[in-house]
Parts: C-alpha cells; structure tokens; sequence
C-alpha cells in the first residue's frame, strides 16, 4: 500500500527534531549559550538567593529587578503534562530538550551559593548594621518600582489595579501571626501558599509561614528531616510547593501575556505595600523566641533621627 507523502514528511521533521544524544537534548534545552550569559544569570541567582534569607524581602522582587520574571515563569510553566506523559514515555531525551534545566539549573546553583555562603554575613549586616542594610534595600526596591513602571502603557486604566497590589501587599505585611491547626490539609494549604508568595515581587515566603504560625513548625521538621513524622510532614509540604509553583507560574505567565499593563501594575502595587516591610526605621513592638533565636513578629515604622545613621543610609 503507498505510504501518503505528506505523513512521510511529517515523520522525517519529527524524526529531525528528536534528540539523538543526551547531550544534544541538554544543548536543546532554553537556557543561557554562551559564558557570559551563564555567568550572568549565575550572579542573578546569587541576587536572588541573598535576597531570600532577608525576612521581608522576596526573591521574585530580584527576578522582577534584573528582568528574568517573566523567563522565570516560563521556565517553571515548562514543566507540564506532555514533558511528564514523555517521561512516562521513556521520551527522557525529548522531555529533555523541552524542559528549561540549562536556566533553571544555572539559576539555582546561583541561588544555593548565596544561601550557603552569605547568610552570616546577612545575618551580621542585618544585627550590626540594621539601618544601612534595610536602607540598601529600600532604595533598591525605591529605584526599581520608578523603572518598572515606565513598562506600562496604559497607566490610568491600570491605576486601580496597583492600588489593589498595593493594599494587599500592604495589608499581609501588616498581618499578626495566627494559631492555626497542623492537619495535613493546612501544611498542603501552607505550601501552596508560601511559594506563591515566594516568586511574587515583595512578599517573603518566610514571612508567610510565620503569619499562617507554620514557621517554626517547618523550621523544626528541617532539623531532623528522617523521623517519620517529620518526612510526612516535609513531603506534604512539599507537594503543596510543587502544586503552586506550578499552577501559579502559569496564571502569572498567562497575565503577563494576556493582560500585560495590568499584571505589571499588580506586581508593582506589591512592591510598593511590601515597602513598610523594609523600612530601615522601625521599634519592635513584640517578638517571639523561635528554635532558640527571637524573631520580631509585630513592629512599627518611625520617622529617622537626625544623626550619623540617617547621613550614611
């Protein structure tokens, strides 16, 4: 029976894009090419990593800043149904190639290494010198809201959508821890939940778990990750991160795509209420001792005095 032309073409194109080797499958992935596009997104990762062990600062606020947001978004939403029907498949070279590792995994690695390396030196910055660091920040999330902006076209028609990104961001900020229960269906909830608010420009993922009162009960199954009541409690987590990382990237990919002013006006209105969060000035109004360290739980904003510290900052 003759074959029909065009299936016959339809199978060579296909055969062509196929990956022979998990090299070339690797090469195929989206991602940096050359050295200095890694080195550059390496030091990103660094950004971004130093700014996740800052309570109150997010590491999506850094992605929005250096422009790899919406890369970022993109290279989470890869993972799909049809990379994970290929691997059931045993298609690993094609899932391979259609996956975003080359970014992610440069990325991560940048991210690891500012986790590993300078979290005393955050830690020593943040007890010694509280006010020129938070200043830092300030003016660094200050600076990137003026520059962001300018990315809006239709400023008036977005304006209410800002304020809404405002006034959430704002009011979570504001939020006093809660007692909360420690069924599996809240550890879930509060997984979704933290890492959504992780790659959102502005609110911590940290800061998240310690309103839900989820904090100190992660932090506590970290120490001794193999006790089995521990493990359960980590992979329930666990899948509530993996679940919203992976349907929120996408809403957030959607927006931008969709409705580019608005969502830009959202995460920006973020940014502006999280901006409390990092006021340099502030007195701790009451604390809580966690794992054997204090952590400021509620606190208010003051005006700076006019001495040395306001000059430098």
């Amino acid at each position: 029976m003759p074959q029909n032309p065009a299936e016959n073409e339809e199978k060579t194109a296909a055969s062509a894009s196929k990956p022979e080797t998990w090299k070339k499958a690797w090469m195929a992935s989206p991602g940096p090419v050359t050295y200095s596009d890694h080195a550059i997104l390496f030091l990103k990762g660094v950004c971004m990593g130093t700014a996740d062990i800052v309570p109150g600062v997010s590491g999506g606020t850094i992605a929005f800043i250096t422009g790899i947001y919406h890369a970022l978004l993109t290279a989470i939403s890869s993972f799909n149904w049809r990379t994970f029907l290929q691997v059931l498949r045993l298609h690993g070279k094609e899932a391979l190639s259609e996956l975003h590792l080359r970014f992610l995994v440069t990325l991560a690695a940048g991210i690891t290494l500012a986790v590993v390396s300078t979290a005393h030196l955050m830690h020593y910055l943040l007890t010694e010198h509280p006010v020129q660091t938070w200043s830092l920040f300030f003016g660094l999330i200050a600076a990137s809201i003026i520059v962001v902006s300018h990315s809006i076209k239709n400023r008036i028609s977005s304006f209410p959508t800002l304020i809404l990104g405002t006034l959430l961001a704002y009011g979570i900020t504001s939020m006093i821890p809660l007692h909360t229960p420690e069924e599996p269906w809240f550890i879930f909830f509060c997984g979704v939940v933290a890492i959504c608010a992780m790659i959102l420009p502005g609110l911590s993922g940290s800061f998240i778990l310690l309103v839900l009162g989820k904090y100190a009960f992660i932090t506590a199954a970290l120490r001794n990750p193999f006790m089995l009541e521990n493990t359960q409690i980590l992979l329930i987590f666990l899948a509530g991160c993996v679940t919203g990382i992976l349907g929120f990237s996408r809403i957030l990919r959607y927006g931008l795509m969709r409705w580019h002013d608005f969502t830009i006006a959202f995460l920006t209105g973020l940014m502006i209420g999280a901006m409390r969060k990092v006021w340099p000035w502030k007195v701790a109004l009451e604390s809580q001792i966690i794992r054997g360290k204090e952590y400021v739980i509620r606190e208010e904003n003051v005006w700076p005095l006019m001495d040395g510290d306001l000059v430098i900052a």
